[in-house]
């Protein structure tokens, strides 16, 4: 078997190389070309461009590298063209995926892509678009299935890795001893985001709710992790303003941070689903530009932002979002966590959505990949 494949991210690396290591094991022989990282080259890839050079976010970065992607989008594209493969599996990336795939399959070749783009909650006419680019679309989440399966695009619901890579139960006392932290005491996990605007506009909030908790509770302790080393540097310039206020501040292992703590305080996203998998009660916040916000609220049509609460289709964990996300808001959310009440209804949510999502991510992918293959309909 050979096919192609595209990923623009560490985290579709990941995903990708996962999947690569089931068709391996499943395939006398497969060929694998196209874009990844490091976790795919290692599965056999020959990457054609450093992955790196497709890895921008925001508005501005990625007009500024228009003609290099342009550039890169085109060699990938006429490589295909000219040597075609079995199946070509773009992996997130949809907005530099989805236009190569359909220009792959008007070539007759068969394409699959990984990771649904967010259609289920703002602008679901972009499914006729997608339609007319995959023959397969490989969803993490069930509740994405049904705006495909109404489209009539074969779709098929793999599960998500994190839910087969972690442990129904995680050790929180081995957490704490990995990461150097006390044992005896509370300990509240926060998590301000990854990105500059998400640490500047939410960081301050946190550590003013964290300081209104300490005052009720000089025995709490505080732990948050920096995503990255430009995030560190923001964060312990935050910290150096309040020397008295015991935060442990480690960089990296946001999900040991998360497994240590007896509750997690959280910008919204895909850590959101990280603190269900670990079992750890949360309050889900978020804050962006007024205008952002304005412009978001016109455009999604989902109830939810945090996605234990999209995934359970009810209100689990709380959300204080935009002008909600002060600080006493967030210590009176945090506080009755901390003490273990109404910890029950989230930790039995946590516990269905992680028997729902827990499916073989990996041989699931690779057996849809496999049957499209070898021309049977996938689906469901």
């Amino acid at each position: 078997m050979r096919i192609g494949v595209l990923a623009g991210e560490a985290s579709g690396d990941i995903l990708g190389s996962r999947v690569l290591k089931e068709l391996r094991a499943q395939c006398d022989e497969l060929i694998v070309e196209g874009i990844g990282g490091p976790l795919m080259e290692a599965q056999g890839l020959t990457s054609m461009f450093p992955m790196d050079r497709l890895s921008v976010m925001g508005f501005v970065e990625p007009l500024k590298r228009l003609p290099e992607l342009l550039h890169i989008r085109r060699a990938v594209f006429e490589h295909f063209r000219d040597n075609p493969p079995d199946i070509f599996l773009g992996i997130d990336s949809p907005d530099f995926n989805l236009r190569l795939e359909r220009k792959l399959r008007e070539q007759g070749i068969k394409t699959a892509h990984l990771v649904s783009p967010s259609v289920w909650a703002w602008r679901q006419g972009r499914v006729k678009k997608i339609k007319q680019s995959v023959d397969l679309m490989l969803c993490l989440f069930p509740f994405e299935t049904q705006v495909y399966q109404d489209h009539q695009v074969p779709v098929r619901f793999v599960g998500h890795p994190l839910a087969d890579e972690l442990p129904n139960r995680v050790d929180a006392l081995a957490a704490r001893q990995a990461l150097g932290l006390a044992t005896d005491n509370k300990l509240l996990a926060m998590l301000p985001g990854s990105r500059s605007g998400e640490v500047s506009r939410l960081a301050p909030a946190f550590l003013a709710a964290a300081r209104l908790l300490w005052q009720q509770n000089p025995q709490l302790r505080f732990v948050m992790p920096a995503a990255n080393t430009a995030r560190e540097v923001e964060l312990k310039a935050l910290l150096a303003q309040q020397p008295d206020l015991p935060v442990t501040l480690v960089c990296g292992h946001s999900r040991e941070t998360m497994a240590a703590a007896d509750a997690v305080l959280l910008a919204s996203g895909t850590a959101t689903l990280e603190a269900a998998l670990t079992k750890r009660p949360m309050v889900v916040t978020y804050r962006m530009a007024a205008f952002s916000w304005w412009l978001v609220t016109r455009l999604v049509k989902i109830s939810f932002a945090a996605l234990p609460n999209v995934l359970a289709g009810r209100s689990v964990v709380p959300e204080l979002l935009q002008n909600a996300a002060v600080p006493e808001a967030m210590a009176a959310a945090i506080e009755p966590l901390l003490a273990d009440e109404a910890i029950a209804n989230q930790l039995q949510a946590f516990d269905r959505i992680h028997a729902q999502l827990k499916q073989g991510y990996a041989a699931k992918s690779a057996n849809a990949l496999l049957q499209l293959h070898e021309g049977n309909r996938v689906d469901g």
